[in-house]
């Protein structure tokens, strides 16, 4: 079985293909049914579960077993998911990586070097907080973007 390209995964797998997707990405230790699916993604029947399942076994992102449950077969970054990290079962932004990052150094820099407001300081300052205000707006989207 040849690996189905990345332009056509990425162009399919949005909606509620890409909630169950998702949903499989978190749960990836174990396989699971039709109406496991469905219940857990609040779809209207099975139906709806099955057809996304059957999409996303056609993409070769998911594997029937013979008790017929379905497991991830692979995983892929496209699209909305590049912005993120799996640990485990736990799906991190990227941005969260970079914005604890320079929320450190910042206060680390305020708490070790003295602040006495000259022009140095005001730069250093107007640079770290402005990098964290981005980056955790950033992460926060992502957060609020991703269909879980």
């Amino acid at each position: 079985m040849s690996e189905v390209d990345d332009a056509k995964v990425e162009a399919e797998l949005r909606g509620k293909a890409l909630r169950v997707y998702w949903y499989f990405i978190r749960h990836s230790e174990k396989p699971l049914g039709v109406r496991e699916v469905q219940r857990a993604l609040g779809f209207s029947s099975p139906s709806v579960a099955m057809h996304h399942l059957e999409k996303l076994k056609g993409l070769e992102l998911l594997k029937k077993n013979a008790s017929g449950e379905y497991l991830l077969a692979r995983e892929v970054k496209v699209g909305f998911l590049r912005m993120f990290t799996r640990l485990g079962r736990v799906i991190l932004p990227r941005y969260l990586f970079y914005a604890v990052f320079i929320s450190t150094m910042l206060a680390t820099y305020v708490a070790v070097y003295p602040q006495n407001f000259n022009i140095h300081n005001i730069v250093a300052l107007t640079f770290g907080v402005a990098a964290c205000v981005i980056l955790w707006y950033e992460t926060v989207r992502l957060l609020r973007e991703a269909p879980f």
